[in-house]
């Protein structure tokens, strides 16, 4: 039987991120051959030096301004921009809640659901908790819990956790990030050939979607960039 995979490089500080996958879900429900297509959830941190939980100083405003040297109301009308993109595509961001931490663990927690079937339920559920519930997401007590929520069993988060099971997977899927050339997330690979990069319209994103599917053996294709967040930040 005919499949299509569908790898995105993204990580759990990414606000491009969540609209992305909501993104890639409309597509996928206009998609004739939905129940073909496998999507996987690859690691790429944007900030892989950050502590687990990182102090907050200031407001989201204050610190976006910080960041990109522009001013706090130039930094907010950047902020209210990505939360009405957010708001049209169901999504609430609360900025001002958000917690950063390092990602490392959660990225590992994501091989661990994928073995298990639930890696979609906890990507969707660790990008709410960050852009919306305010959950410290570098913490291990956090991340036990939310990937129970999710679906995993709490004994096996918890040994996890605990070690440094798919350490070794989180990294290989940064360094072939690096080999393709992802600067920013999200970043859609279909089929391992046509790249998307960034948090594409439905549509593009069915249009691609369905020249995989129907062009399983033509050469790699770059699509238009949109928007994403890159180590620098988001774009």
């Amino acid at each position: 039987m005919k499949k299509l995979r569908i790898d995105v490089w993204s990580d759990i500080a990414c606000p491009w991120c969540y609209v992305g996958k909501r993104h890639l879900e409309a597509a996928l429900a206009r998609f004739a051959h939905r129940d073909a297509v496998e999507v996987v959830w690859r690691a790429f941190e944007l900030d892989p030096s950050a502590p687990r939980e990182r102090e907050r100083t200031g407001s989201y405003s204050e610190r976006l301004a910080k960041k990109y040297c522009t001013t706090v109301r130039e930094a907010q009308v950047r902020i209210d921009r990505m939360i009405d993109i957010a708001r049209a595509d169901g999504l609430v961001f609360d900025f001002d809640r958000i917690r950063p931490g390092n990602t490392f663990d959660a990225h590992r927690l994501l091989h661990l659901a994928h073995e298990r079937g639930v890696q979609d339920a906890l990507k969707e559920r660790l990008l709410r908790a960050y852009m919306s519930e305010g959950e410290p997401i570098g913490s291990p007590e956090a991340l036990l819990r939310l990937a129970s929520e999710a679906g995993l069993d709490p004994d096996v988060v918890r040994a996890t956790l605990g070690s440094d099971d798919y350490a070794r997977e989180v990294r290989q899927d940064e360094t072939e990030a690096h080999e393709i050339g992802v600067e920013g997330v999200p970043f859609f690979v279909l089929d391992g050939r046509y790249a998307v990069s960034g948090a594409q319209p439905v549509e593009l994103l069915l249009q691609a979607i369905e020249k995989a599917w129907s062009e399983i053996e033509a050469k790699p294709v770059a699509l238009d960039e949109g928007a994403a967040c890159g180590p620098g930040g988001c774009d």
